[in-house]
């Protein structure tokens, strides 16, 4: 499966994306953030592909701190790698495939059930 994300940093809880106050946004180098938390990530001038155990996450680099940016998820894993990452950054998820922000602490409200498995899977292989 494939998702077009949203990763935000607001102070704000984000409830929906048509309310987002922009004044709470924070920039941030999601960049630097996501080449750093991942071992393999491919580099084409500002294309980065990062890939994991099965799944692959693609993006577009910033050259300067933004509030939000947008990956393509190839890939049930990803999300969940994700969302890991977004925990602990205090980043937000909006997910366009379902029109709504994803509940970090509950992903099965979204319709992720193996999320818990997945994290799981993790904590065995540490």
């Amino acid at each position: 499966m494939s998702w077009h994300i949203v990763l935000f940093n607001s102070r704000q809880k984000i409830e929906s994306v048509a309310e987002l106050d922009e004044n709470q946004l924070e920039p941030t180098d999601f960049t630097g953030i996501l080449e750093n938390s991942f071992d393999r990530v491919k580099k084409d001038d500002n294309h980065r592909e990062i890939i994991g155990t099965d799944f692959t996450i693609d993006f577009y680099t910033h050259s300067e701190p933004v509030s939000n940016t947008m990956l393509n998820l190839y890939g049930e894993n990803g999300l969940y790698a994700l969302i890991e990452l977004a925990k602990k950054h205090n980043w937000q998820i909006y997910d366009s495939g379902i029109g709504e922000m994803i509940d970090l602490e509950n992903p099965e409200k979204n319709g992720f059930d193996n999320h818990r498995k997945y994290v799981e899977q993790i904590l065995k292989n540490k």
